[in-house]
């Protein structure tokens, strides 16, 4: 039995929840086909630090099997000042991607890199999410930049969170959002479930706010195999929907779409079927080594997955083209071509020399 894991977990608030993915799948999906038909996943996910000034119980992102055993995020190696950022953009041009998830540890950890890269990663038309604990000030230059979506996470009402996220209180957060307008991404549990109104209070404290733009929420995934008092039973879960159902409409700022909600009931069966999973890559601190099979680590346990980004491109997939295609088989057929062409371009490449021994 794994060790239970207490409190609400990190898990998909650190997570890519792509907004600008889902519209460029919808507005934009021939560009992301090309992408995929190439041999590249239009999405990249990096963790730019290991480093984080809080300590929340649980976090998903410092378990022992975060990236497969053997090593943890707080022991990789980072990086900083120019070489995080040449490195940065080498990965970049690497993988070629449409969409960009800046998350941690603390992405702010690293703000005045940040402060160059996010200019350089507007110019290159890169949709680009920062997600933060807002435990300190978000640069307010950050504010004019196009094509930039900052998330910050937020672990229910204020006693709640604050009880887990010191020092990244409500009150620092409310102060350090102020000139932005965010995107305020929460994790609903089996404790939020199950008190009465709850949700509902939540979702109108930050639409109350006019440094909010808008509001998603995920549901907790659990690993394979794990007790905790977080976990949804299929009650809570159903329980979970019709709030959402029913609070997209009462809330403008609850920015859900019937379709995402209703993946919820009934998420992808595997990796294999999830098309975060195929066309995100998910890389550490140490610009290296991929995470897998997803942003999780680990073994998620994909039966009860609650996550915002796997269910909004699910959502998309689920879209039916003229004739009756889904979009989601063309992503299907479409990367098994690009898995053999990128392989092909990965046999030409020259192999870098081995170091020369002392």
């Amino acid at each position: 039995m794994l060790r239970p894991r207490s409190s609400i977990e990190r898990e998909n608030s650190r997570l890519p929840v792509p907004a600008e993915l889902c519209s460029l799948a919808m507005e934009g999906i021939i560009t992301a086909w090309g992408r995929i038909l190439r041999g590249y996943r239009p999405a990249l996910s990096i963790e730019i630090t290991r480093e984080c000034p809080l300590r929340c119980p649980g976090c998903y992102a410092y378990g022992n099997e975060h990236l497969g055993g053997g090593v943890t995020l707080r022991q990789v190696s980072d990086f900083k000042g120019e070489e995080l950022i040449e490195r940065f953009f080498e990965l970049v041009d690497k993988h070629k991607p449409l969409h960009v998830s800046i998350v941690g540890g603390e992405p702010l950890v690293r703000f005045r890199e940040l402060n160059q890269i996010l200019p350089r990663l507007a110019e290159r038309g890169i949709y680009t999410q920062v997600v933060t604990s807002a435990v300190r000030p978000i640069p307010i230059e950050w504010a004019s930049l196009r094509r930039l979506q900052i998330v910050v996470s937020i672990d229910g009402l204020q006693p709640e969170h604050d009880a887990r996220r010191t020092p990244a209180t409500y009150d620092r957060i409310l102060k350090h959002i102020e000139g932005h307008r965010i995107t305020v991404h929460c994790t609903i549990t089996r404790q939020q479930v199950q008190r009465d109104g709850y949700i509902e209070d939540f979702v109108k404290f930050w639409s109350d706010n006019p440094n909010v733009r808008q509001i998603w929420m995920s549901l907790y995934t659990p690993q394979i195999g794990e007790v905790s008092e977080e976990r949804l039973a299929p009650a809570d879960r159903e329980r979970a929907v019709a709030a959402l159902m029913t609070l997209r409409h009462r809330y403008p700022k609850l920015r859900m779409p019937e379709g995402l909600v209703k993946v919820y009931a009934n998420p992808p069966a595997s990796p294999d079927d999830c098309i975060f999973a195929q066309t995100t890559t998910c890389v550490s601190a140490d610009f290296e080594k991929e995470i897998s099979p997803c942003q999780f680590g680990g073994s998620p346990d994909c039966s009860n997955c609650g996550c915002i980004a796997s269910a909004a491109l699910k959502a998309v997939g689920n879209h039916k083209l003229p004739l009756g295609l889904p979009v989601g088989s063309i992503f299907t057929h479409s990367l098994r071509i690009g898995n053999v062409v990128r392989r092909m371009r990965e046999r030409r490449e020259p192999k870098e020399p081995l170091p020369a021994k002392a």
